[in-house]
C-alpha cells in the first residue's frame, strides 16, 4: 500500500519547521554576539546549511507527496471522456480507499447499464410483436368493411410503436458510453440526411440545402447525430411551405445546428409545450409528435442546448449546441 499521506505531510513540517527555528536561532546569536571570535562564523555557517537544508527537504516532501493528487485529475478526466474505464494509479493509503470504491461504483455502472440496456430492447421488441398482430387485425378488419374500426386501430399501435422506438433510443442513448468520447465528421452525416430527405419528400418539390463549414467535428456518436438532424429535418420538411435550410458551424468550442423552414412557424408559447413529450400542435399533421421529444433527450444526454425561434425565412427555426473536437488526422 502506499505510504500515508498524512505521515509524509507531517514529516514535511517537522522539517520545515526545524530549519526555520535553526535559522532563527542562528540570528538570535548573531543579534546577541553570543559567541566570541570565529566560533560565531563557524555556528553561523553550519546552522544556515542546517536550516537551509531541512527547509529544501520539508519543501521536497511536501510537494512529492501532492503529485499523486495531481495526476488523479487527469486519471478523472481520462474516465469522463471515455478514454478509460477506471481510475488508474498508486495514491497515499488516505485516498487509495476512495479510488477503490469509486472503481467499484463505475463496475457497478457499467454492469447496471448493460442490464438496463438489455431489459429494455427485450421488453420492447416483446410488445413489436402483439403490436405487429393487431396491425395483421386492422387489416383484415378493412378488408371486412370495417374501416373505422381499422383506421383506430392502425393509428393507436402507430403511436404505441413510437413509444416503444423512442425507449429503445433511450436506452441506447444511456447505453452509449461518456459523454466526449466519440467524435463524428458533420459534413458526410448532413450531406446524407439531406439526400435521404429530398428522397421522402420528392412529391413536394421542397428546396432542401446545407450550408456546412468543413471540417467540423462534433463530440457525438454518428448514430445519434443522424437522429438529431434526421428527426429535426423530418419535422421541418413536414411543415415548410417550399423550402429547409439546416447550417452548421463552430463556435468556439461548440458545434451549433440551426434549422430553419418557411411554414408557419410556432408561436412563442407553443414552442415549450412543443418541447415536451408527445405533445403536437396539429393532430393532424404527420408524426407520433416525439420527434423534437427524441431531440431533446439527445440534446441533455451530450449536455448540449436546444432553442425554439422564429426563423429567418418565416417559420420555425431550431437551434442546437453540442461539444466538438478536432477533426482527425
Amino acid at each position: 500500500m502506499a505510504s500515508s499521506l498524512r505521515s509524509r505531510v507531517i514529516l514535511a513540517s517537522v522539517l520545515w519547521t526545524g530549519g526555520l527555528l535553526a535559522l532563527m536561532h542562528l540570528l538570535s546569536l548573531l543579534f546577541i554576539h553570543a559567541l566570541p571570535g570565529s566560533q560565531g562564523g563557524h555556528a553561523a555557517i553550519i546552522g544556515t546549511i542546517v536550516g537551509t537544508t531541512l527547509m529544501i527537504a520539508g519543501a521536497v516532501v511536501a510537494w512529492r507527496s501532492l503529485v499523486p493528487l495531481r495526476g488523479l485529475d487527469d486519471q478523472v478526466l481520462s474516465v469522463t471522456t471515455g478514454r478509460s474505464a477506471r481510475i488508474a494509479g498508486a495514491y497515499p493509503a488516505e485516498v487509495q480507499p476512495v479510488i477503490d470504491r469509486l472503481n467499484l461504483m463505475l463496475d457497478d455502472r457499467e454492469r447496471a447499464i448493460r442490464r438496463a440496456h438489455a431489459a429494455a430492447g427485450d421488453l420492447a421488441h416483446a410488445l413489436k410483436t402483439p403490436l405487429a398482430l393487431l396491425l395483421r387485425e386492422a387489416d383484415e378488419a378493412r378488408t371486412a368493411g370495417q374501416a373505422d374500426l381499422a383506421d383506430a386501430i392502425t393509428s393507436h399501435v402507430r403511436r404505441m410503436t413510437a413509444h416503444v422506438d423512442r425507449q429503445l433510443n433511450r436506452a441506447r442513448i444511456a447505453a452509449s458510453g461518456p459523454i466526449g468520447a466519440d467524435r463524428c465528421r458533420v459534413v458526410p452525416c448532413v450531406d446524407s440526411l439531406v439526400h435521404t430527405m429530398r428522397r421522402l419528400h420528392a412529391d413536394r418539390d421542397l428546396d432542401i440545402a446545407a450550408l456546412a463549414a468543413p471540417d467540423v467535428v462534433a463530440s457525438v456518436r454518428q448514430e445519434d447525430l443522424e437522429e438529431l438532424l434526421g428527426n429535426l429535418l423530418d419535422n421541418a420538411c413536414k411543415w415548410a411551405r417550399s423550402r429547409v435550410v439546416v447550417t452548421v458551424g463552430a463556435r468556439g468550442d461548440a458545434v451549433v445546428f440551426v434549422v430553419d423552414d418557411d411554414g408557419p412557424g410556432l408561436p412563442a408559447e407553443a414552442r415549450e409545450a412543443v418541447m415536451r413529450r408527445g405533445v403536437r400542435l396539429d393532430e393532424t399533421a404527420p408524426g407520433s409528435g416525439l420527434g423534437l421529444a427524441i431531440v431533446r433527450d439527445l440534446v441533455e444526454h451530450y449536455r448540449g442546448t436546444i432553442e425554439l425561434g422564429p426563423s429567418t425565412m418565416g417559420g420555425l427555426g431550431v437551434k442546437v449546441t453540442v461539444g466538438t473536437g478536432t477533426p482527425d488526422t
